[in-house]
């Protein structure tokens, strides 16, 4: 299981690095934007394999359903940094 999540954790990082090798930016908040953007992509609208077949956020939210308890939060696609 470890090993599945690393892979998804590098394939995300290698589209980043893709995305961001692929755009010209004219300031310094369209990087931020863009990547905004791709995550709420990645985790709301492209299904993972390694989800079966569902997004991170579906997958999350199945997780809630079935055990409540680890969770402090309802779980919702809202993109940002974690404070």
């Amino acid at each position: 299981m470890l090993a599945r999540a690393k892979g998804v954790v590098g394939r995300f990082n290698g589209r980043i690095g893709d995305v961001l090798q692929s755009h010209r930016f004219h300031s310094g908040e369209d990087p931020d934007q863009t990547l905004l953007r791709y995550v709420r992509l990645y985790n709301s609208q492209l299904p993972q394999s390694a989800l079966k077949g569902r997004t991170p956020i579906d997958a999350l939210k199945d997780w809630q359903r079935q055990r409540p308890e680890p969770f402090w939060k309802r779980v919702y696609n809202h993109a940002g940094c974690d404070s």
